[in-house]
C-alpha cells in the first residue's frame, strides 16, 4: 500500500518536474528571440527544478535499477556471498541517506531561521532546500526495500544497471530482426527469369 503510493507520488512528481523544466524553458527561449524579452527568474527556477529532479530521481534509479556500477567481481562469488555484500552495498546507502537527511534538515531549518529568499525569484530558500532531506529519505526508503528483497531471498544482491548486456541485447535484436526483414525481403521478391 505504502510502496504503491510513493511509486504513483515519485513518478508524478518525476514528470511534472521534466514537464515544468520543458515548459519554462520553452516559453524563455521563444520570450527571449522571439519578443526580445525574457524572465529574468526562468534561469534560476529552472537549476531548482532540476536539483528536485535529481533528487527525486536517486530513489527513482534504485527503484527501477538504473544506477551504473561495476559489479564484474561481485558476480564471480556465490549467491550467499553477493546477498552480503548486497547488504553491505545497502548499509552504506542507508548511512549515506541519513547524514544527507540530517544535513539537510539542517540546512532547511538555518535557511527557515533566516527568511531567506532566492537571488532571482520570489522563493524561499528553506522551500528549494526541502528536497535534500525528502530526497534523501526516499532513498533510504528504496534501499530499505531493497535491503529487505535481499533478507527475503528476493533477490541476490543490488540491482544495477548493465548498460553492455543491453547493447548486446539491442545488437541480437537488431541482428535477428534484420535477418527476418531479409528473409521477408526473399519471399516477397519476384522470381527471376533467365535468359535464353
Amino acid at each position: 500500500m505504502i510502496s504503491t503510493v510513493v511509486n504513483r507520488l515519485e513518478e508524478g512528481i518525476i514528470a511534472l518536474l521534466l514537464a515544468a523544466m520543458t515548459s519554462l524553458t520553452f516559453v524563455n527561449v521563444i520570450m527571449r528571440y522571439v519578443f526580445n524579452s525574457g524572465l529574468t527568474w526562468a534561469l534560476e527556477i529552472t537549476e531548482f527544478l532540476f536539483a528536485w529532479l535529481i533528487l527525486f530521481g536517486m530513489s527513482y534509479g534504485v527503484k527501477v535499477g538504473s544506477h551504473i556500477g561495476v559489479d564484474a567481481l561481485v558476480r564471480l562469488f556465490p549467491n550467499s556471498v553477493q546477498r552480503v555484500i548486497g547488504l553491505i552495498v545497502v548499509a552504506a546507502g542507508i548511512l549515506y541517506s541519513s547524514w544527507l537527511i540530517i544535513g539537510g534538515w539542517e540546512l532547511v531549518s538555518f535557511n527557515h531561521m533566516l527568511e531567506m529568499e532566492a537571488e532571482d525569484s520570489p522563493v524561499m530558500l528553506w522551500i528549494v532546500y526541502l528536497i535534500m532531506p525528502v530526497g534523501a529519505g526516499l532513498l533510504a526508503f528504496r534501499l530499505a526495500q531493497v535491503g529487505w528483497r535481499i533478507i527475503t531471498g528476493k533477490q541476490v544482491g543490488f540491482n544495477l544497471a548493465d548498460e553492455a548486456r543491453e547493447a548486446i541485447d539491442q545488437l541480437a535484436h537488431a541482428g535477428s530482426a534484420g535477418g527476418a526483414a531479409n528473409a521477408d525481403d526473399d519471399k516477397s521478391a519476384p522470381a527471376s527469369t533467365p535468359k535464353s
